[in-house]
Formats: C-alpha cells, structure tokens, sequence
C-alpha cells in the first residue's frame, strides 16, 4: 500500500529539514512536507505532489540528496498501489504544458492600441508578469516564470504595455495612468479567476496600483525591485538648480544601467501626471500576502521603497527579501530561483487555504 511508503518520504523529509541549514532549502522542503502529509490518503494528491517534486528536481531545485530520498519513497508507493496508471498520470501531468506553445497574439481595444500578448491556460491561481519602464514581455524573467507556470500546469499571462515591445502605441507617450489602464484591461480580459501578480520595477508599483483597483482578482503580490512612487521622488530629492534646468527643457535624463542606451529620458508631463498614482503617502488597502524581492546594490530603484512599502500595506502577510548582491534586473540565475521558489510558496499557500 503506498500509504506507508509516501509516510515514509514524508519522514525522510522531516529528518532532511533538520540536517539543512540554508533557508530556501528549510522553506522548500517544509513546502513538500506539508504537501505530503495532507496528501497520504488521496492517491490524485499524491500524484499531484509527485509531480510537483519531478518538476522540481529537472529544474534543479533542489539538493541531489533531498531530492532522492523523497523520489524513491513516494514513487515506489505509487507503484506499489498503481503501477502504470501512476506512471501515465505523472508523465501526462509533467508534459501538459510544456506542450502547450504560447505565440504572441493580439487583443484589440476601442480607441486604444492594440496589446501584444502571450498566455498559457491552466489552472489557479494564475500568474501575471508586469514587466519594468521600457521592457517587455520577452525578458528572462518573464520567460522563466512562463517555463515555472508550465511545468505545473498553472495559468501564466504576460503583454507589453501600450508603445512597448510588440505592441502598438507611441511610447513617448505613456503614462502611469496609462499602463494602469493597460494592466486592468488585461485582467479584466484574459486573466480568468484568481491570479498572482508579478511586477518588476515600474511593474511593482502598477502591481500594487492593480491591487487596490482589483482586490477580488489579486490574491498575492511579488514585487521585484518594486519601484511605487520612485519617478516622482526621485525627481524631488534633486538639487533645485538641475530641477529647474529640467523643467526649462521639459525633459529628466536619468542615468542607468539597465539598458543598452544607458539612460532614460522622462518628460515633465510624464512627472506630473505619476504624481497622480503615487501611493506610499498613506495606507495601502491591500490585504492579500505581499512578497517584496529587491537587491541591495540596486542603483535604480533603492531598496528601502520596498521597506516604504512593506509598512503602508496593510496585509499581515508581508516578506521583504533583500539580496546582497542583487541589482536592479534581478536576472542572475539565483535571483531568478528565487523569484520561482517565492511564487512558488505562494501557490502552495493559497491552494491549501482554498
């Protein structure tokens, strides 16, 4: 009967967590523990979770060892009880979306530019990507989250904002306002039931923005390098003479790194109409859980605004995680296994309250 062998893994497991010191590794294994507890019963929950782990394990998630001792146990209970119906239904799972493509499609709007677009159907919670000022869709980290949602079958939508990327627009001029617009029509539209939004930099501020403007649809937040307000107090913490010279051209030239141009040019239009959309002045009324991801050598975006934000929203479920040697794109490869392992407890947290 495979519920010995699947108590047995999760023994292994609590005895696994006891020996690992690092906390990504003490968070992912409590993840699976938990899982397999609730699951030892039910063989669709068992094939599930093993599923998940097997997912897991290609993408290299976990230590060698963990991984092994977990696997043996649970997947000789299975086959112990089901043999090949088990097998079927894992690999059938695993597969099913990696074998679904997403190619850019297009949705139309009456008087507005046309958003290019890429989504996966799958199951809830779903999970939107809002990529930063002057990115797309197509960027390392949107195109691991689409590979994470895929590997387990979870919905996965990502666009460009009006005058980025593949869509249509005139990107001069965007707004705040603007792009929020953006982000709510496409959750209105294509993202079905409740989602985890993603925001990088300016994404982490129309992230929240979409939030407070949709509570029914938001039920977590991950915010990487979250830039809420950062536009217009950035602008106000320069010398008085260069704001001046800026308001007499009409243009601030903001230096970075985190492009090819290595610049960006922001208009005073554009300042004064973000100024609308700020939100850490008072109170955040968001409630879902909030995961805040920012790296301490981030020269764009500083990281206290994260702090900033992490004491206006008024969820108790709040993390800010800092990484030392992180920078403003959090594109290296441990930055990004982080992203993944947060949204990752996030879906684990909000099935099991389901």
């Amino acid at each position: 009967m495979f519920l010995s062998s699947t108590a047995q893994g999760y023994a292994t497991l609590k005895q696994t967590k006891k020996k690992v010191k690092g906390r990504f590794e003490c968070v992912i294994c409590s993840i699976f523990g938990n899982t397999a507890k609730r699951a030892m019963e039910d063989f669709n929950a068992v094939v599930n979770m093993a599923t998940r782990m097997l997912s897991r394990y290609f993408r290299g998630g976990w230590r060698d060892s963990m991984a092994a001792a977990v696997l043996r146990h649970c997947w000789s209970g299975l086959l112990q009880n089901s043999g090949n119906r088990a097998v079927a239904t894992i690999r059938s799972k695993i597969f099913e979306g990696v074998r679904q493509k997403s190619t850019v499609q297009y949705i139309s709007r009456p008087d507005h530019p046309k958003l290019a677009y890429q989504r996966v159907k799958g199951k809830s919670p779903g999970v939107v990507f809002l990529p930063g000022y002057g990115s797309n869709m197509s960027g390392e980290k949107a195109e691991a989250l689409g590979e994470f949602c895929r590997s387990l079958g979870h919905a996965y939508l990502r666009f460009d904002y009006s005058g980025h990327g593949a869509s249509e627009g005139v990107f001069s001029e965007g707004t705040i306002g603007t792009w929020k617009k953006d982000v709510l029509f496409m959750l209105d539209e294509l993202a079905e039931g409740p989602q985890i939004l993603v925001g990088s930099s300016m994404g982490g501020w129309l992230m929240l923005l979409a939030a407070i403007a949709r509570p029914e649809k938001t039920k977590a937040l991950v915010g990487i390098s979250t830039a809420a307000d950062h536009f217009v107090t950035a602008f106000k913490t320069l010398p008085i003479e260069v704001r001046k010279e800026c308001e007499d051209k009409g243009v601030w030239t903001i230096p970075t790194k985190s492009n090819e141009e290595g610049m960006y040019t922001v208009s005073m239009d554009f300042l004064r109409e973000a100024e609308n959309h700020c939100i850490l002045q008072s109170p955040i009324p968001i409630t879902c859980p909030v995961r805040l991801i920012h790296g301490l050598k981030d020269e764009d975006v500083p990281w206290h605004i994260s702090m900033q934000v992490a004491e206006r929203v008024l969820s108790p479920d709040v993390d800010v995680i800092l990484r030392r040697h992180g920078q403003h794109r959090m594109a290296e490869k441990d930055d990004i296994k982080l992203i993944v392992y947060t949204i990752d407890d996030l879906i684990d947290k909000l099935t099991t309250m389901v």
